[in-house]
């Protein structure tokens, strides 16, 4: 991924190109053990993270979840106005499935889907009530573009909520490299009974993550007032952020 800073383990320059590129392929490669992975590596917190996030959001909401993968999330976005996006047509197929299947059960009309880049966000300005982006903001390419275009689509008054790892300092994330790089390796090993398994290579972004105070910093540069960024406890694995688009924008 081309020449590093030593910024919280952060490069700022982005993810490069074909790095990327190759990024999705290993991201669209998790999809029939995704949610098996994720809980086995999270002790089964991943589900307490999302109800988290999504208890940030008020009925009749309009909600965009930017890099929303299978549907995980969004499946139980119950009564808002949903649109999910993700760059990844394989992603979006198997969240219309998910997403849709959960809404018509409900009684609730679809959901919205857009295939795009997070830093290109095909939508109108001051669009949305809240945005949420779960386990997607690692994998941008270019964090402070996906950021503005995310300030740009909210309303004025409206809420980014994030939840992604957790690198509080680099101490912390020496040892979430140690956690991430053995024993997730060995459990996508087990549940997915390949060798080379597709988390293999996603476990090695998490070495050029920025630390929580590196992002809430890039927050507040793009303009989002009301920041926080802390870890989720009891463990630590995962940070969440927030932030809010002033009221006069």
């Amino acid at each position: 991924m081309g020449k590093r800073a030593a910024t919280g383990g952060y490069d700022p320059s982005g993810i490069d190109l074909d790095a990327w590129e190759t990024l999705e392929s290993q991201l669209e490669a998790t999809i029939p053990n995704y949610d098996r992975v994720n809980k086995w590596m999270t002790f089964g917190q991943d589900k307490r993270w999302r109800r988290n996030v999504r208890n940030h959001a008020q009925p009749g909401m309009k909600i965009l979840e930017v890099g929303c993968g299978p549907g995980s999330f969004a499946e139980d976005l119950v009564g808002l106005d949903v649109t999910c996006l993700d760059p990844s047509a394989e992603m979006l197929a198997t969240a219309k499935r998910r997403v849709d299947g959960a809404r018509r059960s409900r009684g609730e009309a679809p959901a919205a889907y857009v295939e795009a880049i997070a830093e290109s966000i095909p939508l109108p300005d001051n669009t949305f009530d809240m945005v949420f982006c779960l386990f997607s903001f690692r994998d941008f390419q270019d964090k402070e573009q996906g950021l503005r275009e995310i300030f740009r689509v909210l309303k004025p008054g409206g809420r980014l909520v994030i939840c992604d790892a957790g690198k509080a300092n680099r101490i912390h994330g020496f040892f979430g490299y140690l956690w991430m790089n053995t024993v997730v390796q060995w459990m996508a090993r087990i549940i997915t009974r390949e060798k080379n398994h597709p988390w293999k290579g996603l476990a090695n972004s998490y070495t050029h993550y920025g630390t929580n105070g590196y992002y809430r910093a890039m927050l507040r540069k793009v303009g989002f007032e009301a920041v926080d960024g802390r870890l989720l406890l009891p463990f630590g694995m995962s940070s969440r952020f927030r932030g809010t688009k002033p009221k006069s924008n």
